[in-house]
């Protein structure tokens, strides 16, 4: 059963608009704002497991920096190659100071 879990606070997106959290030792997550939208994808480009916290944004589209593999912000859907599998992505709250992540 999912649960909704505590993984940041709006202060800690003052100065950024992305962050890595870790949900637990083997899942880091990539948590974005981006024009009042929250985002939550994995840490991790499905090809070669690079950074995607450096990636470029463009629209609902990260970029990694490694290959350029493309993915939705919203669904974790691969758009281009070389990623021929997606990423995981998650639902995102706010409430109060607090953002929340459904995993």
């Amino acid at each position: 059963m999912k649960q909704w879990r505590e993984v940041a606070t709006m202060a800690e997106f003052e100065t950024t608009d992305r962050k890595v959290v870790e949900l637990d030792e083997d899942e880091q997550v990539c948590l974005i704002k981006k024009e009042g939208e929250w985002f939550a994808i994995s840490a991790w480009c499905s090809h070669e497991k690079a950074s995607l916290v450096l990636g470029d944004i463009t629209d609902h589209e990260i970029m990694c920096p490694l290959h350029g593999a493309r993915f939705d912000l919203r669904t974790g859907r691969n758009l281009s190659m070389p990623a021929v599998r997606p990423i995981p992505s998650y639902d995102v709250k706010v409430e109060g100071d607090k953002i929340f992540v459904l995993v």
